[in-house]
């Protein structure tokens, strides 16, 4: 059995139907009217032990919904869940001592007393043993760089330096599973370096399982092998991110300075599969007469191809490539312009 596992999981929400204004809110007094708001719809989702799966999907998609009824949190409406052999809503206490979670936007350190108390204080509720707790207190000091605010109360921490003590205090007992919901929302770039480095050795060096929740593609891009896209309550992409970036982000570009201005550059590329030459556009832009930006089809043509047909006209003074981004697709999910039908077929082909 996977380390967790959802089968049909859904979460509906009744929601009060009332019409505007006082003489509504008087209405609903009498005659009650509800419906039903499906926030998750049949859920079926497997994660194995020492994945880290990004699970994402626009506002509003069920992400959230979907990690509270992991976390014991929120009671399924239907279907089944089970983590690490246990049912989180019926047995949280037991599925509490060997998950941790971190929400972005909220805290669970003690806001009028230090840091290192607080960690004091899960270490006595989870019940960690002393020489376990200061080992993982240092290790975690040290990637972290919490030695300059471990003596500071939580309300006086900055946000940067609450997410780090809030990620030592999710691993503090050292638990299998870790839900991070936002994680890195807010932070500078230096912080949110500094926090996937320590996500990602947590995962090497203990098999900690990670899920995460971000609109922050950097985070998938740096810490995930597997993508997992919701919408409306469903699961429309469950695959590897890789993949997914093949099926849907097939295209690069390529940026080159020339030593001088080449004409006739439609003829230059003629024959090649995948590629409009026009002096602005989306295919091939020129910011000045030396520099050029190629747009291909990386399955159907190579920059390989493209660079040598350049220097058999002109000098090439510098050149990069633009790989293909995650963040395309998902912003394409987000605005209803990616078919999820093929989404769905990708992420079979993948299983």
């Amino acid at each position: 059995m996977s380390l967790i596992e959802t089968k049909g999981l859904q979460k509906v929400f009744r929601q009060a139907v009332k019409d505007p204004g006082l003489a509504g809110a008087v209405k609903h007094l009498f005659t009650q009217r509800y419906r039903d708001k499906y926030a998750v719809e049949g859920i079926d989702l497997k994660i194995e032990e020492g994945e880290t799966v990004a699970y994402v999907g626009p506002n509003g998609a069920g992400k959230s919904t979907t990690i509270k009824m992991l976390s014991g949190v929120l009671v399924p409406s239907g279907g089944e869940i089970i983590v690490d052999g246990r049912v989180p809503y019926k047995q949280r206490m037991e599925n509490a001592q060997r998950i941790g979670a971190v929400f972005g936007q909220r805290t669970q350190l003690w806001w009028d007393i230090p840091v290192r108390e607080s960690l004091s204080l899960l270490r006595d509720i989870y019940q960690v043993p002393t020489d376990r707790f200061k080992k993982n207190l240092d290790v975690f000091t040290e990637l972290l760089g919490m030695d300059s605010f471990l003596h500071l109360s939580a309300r006086k921490l900055s946000l940067g330096q609450r997410m780090r003590a809030d990620l030592a205090a999710a691993l503090l007992h050292d638990p299998k599973i870790v839900y991070l919901d936002e994680p890195t929302i807010g932070l500078d770039v230096a912080v949110k370096h500094r926090i996937r480095d320590f996500i990602k050795e947590m995962n090497r060096s203990k098999g900690t399982t990670m899920l995460l929740t971000t609109h922050d593609l950097g985070d998938i891009e740096d810490l995930c092998e597997r993508l997992v896209i919701i919408d409306q309550g469903r699961i429309i992409y469950d695959g590897k991110l890789q993949e997914v970036k093949d099926e849907f982000a097939r295209e690069r570009t390529i940026h080159m300075q020339l030593s001088s201005p080449i004409p006739d550059a439609e003829e230059l590329f003629r024959g090649l599969p995948e590629i409009q030459v026009k002096r602005s556009g989306d295919s091939l832009e020129a910011s000045s007469d030396t520099d050029l930006s190629i747009r291909f089809d990386r399955f159907r043509c190579t920059a390989s191809d493209i660079v040598k047909r350049v220097m058999s006209r002109g000098e090439v003074v510098d050149f990069r490539i633009d790989e293909p981004s995650i963040e395309e697709i998902i912003r394409r999910v987000y605005d209803g312009k990616l078919d999820s039908a093929a989404l769905s077929a990708a992420g079979k082909g993948s299983a």
